[in-house]
């Protein structure tokens, strides 16, 4: 894909495995964006990363490549707990932030990361790709401007307990380091709790960009046979009523989509791993001339088109399709509203929620 004129400068912090997969080879290939530099501690990590995708500065301390007049914008792709704290430094330091879902940990840090971004008036854009895949981008238009009021929508999301030998097949061979930093404990350990930032970071956003805010949902568990269940009702501010169910791992093959039945119509998505570099299949049926409609051939390589949006908004104003740091606080108020609800059985308020997922 040939370059455009002007690109966003891009520095990527920490070259762990969805930098290797997705981040280095995607600022690469955007056509407006240009690896610029890698940062990681693990100096040996950093230069076998810099081998491979050649980029013009390396950086064994953050603080040495916020200090880079050329960085203009930083991809914060490190371990979950560390994506607040990275991000407010990078905007601290006048640059524009990408940041891994979810976007952080818990509800309070996300508040202060958004009074951050509120007060440098830098871009912050979470790496909820799926907004990205084109069919999802066709049904949230066709919603907005043909299918009327909703009444309901389901969504679902089932991690494949084959996930690993696919993945294996399609990303490139993740090179690590005995000097990588690493969070206190082992955060992958409590798989509840991983779970559900992981994965639910992705189901609460793409339900929220189809149907709106959700003001209220009612959440169960079940855990069974090495597999977890969560099955959710949740009340958004426009009236509907949307049930999502996110089980990890499923036994069979991976599944994600969603339908939503509306007052003009309804729409059936049906969404494949994004590593296959596919956009999904969506089809929406409009009463107005009894047809449905659908996209076909678009690029689906979302993990490239999240960062192009990211530039196109930085460097030509476009407004921003990715989730901002808005979102981001609305989808970790939703993911702790799961866990409230979960632990005491109750309907829970999104509206002043604090604490951990």
């Amino acid at each position: 894909m040939s370059k455009e004129e002007r690109t966003l400068k891009i520095g990527i912090l920490g070259c762990g495995p969805i930098a290797q997969s997705a981040h280095l080879e995607c600022s690469r290939k955007g056509c407006n964006t240009d690896l610029y530099a890698v940062c990681d501690r693990a100096v040996d990590l950093a230069d076998k990363i810099a081998a491979i995708h050649h980029p013009q500065k390396i950086y064994y301390d953050y603080d040495e490549m916020l200090a880079d007049p050329q960085v203009e914008a930083v991809i914060v792709a490190t371990a979950d707990q560390y994506h607040v704290p990275m991000a407010k430094k990078a905007l601290l330091a006048g640059k524009h932030v990408f940041v891994e879902k979810p976007l952080g940990v818990t509800v309070e840090e996300v508040l202060d990361l958004h009074d951050v971004v509120k007060q440098t008036g830098l871009t912050l854009q979470v790496g909820n790709n799926k907004r990205f895949d084109p069919a999802v981008t066709f049904a949230r238009r066709f919603i907005q401007e043909e299918l009327g009021q909703i009444m309901g929508m389901r969504a679902w999301y089932r991690d494949s307990q084959f996930r690993y030998l696919m993945t294996d097949n399609t990303q490139p061979f993740i090179l690590s380091s005995e000097q990588s930093i690493h969070p206190q404990g082992n955060p992958k350990a409590n798989r509840r709790h991983y779970f559900l930032l992981a994965h639910a970071s992705h189901l609460v956003d793409t339900v929220r960009f189809l149907a709106g805010d959700i003001v209220s949902l009612k959440a169960d568990l079940v855990e069974r046979f090495g597999a977890y269940g969560w099955f959710i009702t949740a009340h958004f501010a426009n009236g509907c009523i949307g049930q999502m169910d996110l089980i990890v791992p499923v036994k069979g093959d991976w599944a994600e989509g969603f339908e939503v039945f509306g007052e003009n119509g309804n729409v059936n998505g049906k969404l494949f791993m994004p590593w296959y570099k596919k956009g999904g299949e969506v089809e929406c049926f409009s009463v107005k001339d009894g047809t449905y409609r659908k996209p076909l051939a678009e690029d689906g390589y979302s993990y490239r088109r999240q960062l192009e949006g990211f530039a196109d908004t930085i460097l030509k104003g476009i407004p921003q399709m990715g989730a901002n740091v808005a979102d981001g606080l609305e989808n970790m108020r939703a993911l702790a509203a799961i866990t409230r609800s979960v632990d005491t059985g109750q309907q829970i308020e999104l509206s002043g929620i604090t604490g951990a997922v």
